[in-house]
């Protein structure tokens, strides 16, 4: 499976951005799906998840409640809808796959697919 992200940029702080991370390959929905992020100095995060038929998501609590996840396996793409934008949410963002939902929500160790990053930044 190859990813590719793309949709980041720079936005003010309160802002909206929308990833979008395309799938070509195997079987997109046979993979669950997960966008995690790394800022300058810090170790890649997990940010969320979502099951092969989108049916269970979840998240890291910061950014419950502004990010939402979805995924169109017509279309072969997973998203990241990202509202009410903080600087510290400023990271390369990265979309990855994995066999299995336990393992996207483990945190980065294991996925077996990962895609270029997209910058996001956060401006104050």
């Amino acid at each position: 499976v190859q990813l590719q992200a793309s949709g980041g940029g720079l936005v003010q702080a309160g802002g909206s951005l929308g990833l979008s991370c395309a799938a070509s390959g195997r079987s997109f929905s046979s993979y669950a799906m997960g966008w995690f992020r790394q800022a300058p100095g810090k170790e890649r995060e997990f940010v969320a998840a979502i099951s092969r038929y989108g049916v269970t998501t979840s998240y890291q609590d910061s950014v419950k409640g502004r990010f939402t996840i979805s995924r169109d396996n017509a279309k072969n793409t997973v998203y990241l809808q990202m509202n009410s934008l903080r600087p510290e949410d400023t990271a390369v963002y990265y979309c990855a796959a994995a066999n299995r939902y336990q393992v996207v929500i483990g945190g980065a160790n294991g996925m077996d697919y990962w895609g270029k990053g997209t910058q996001v930044t956060v401006s104050s």
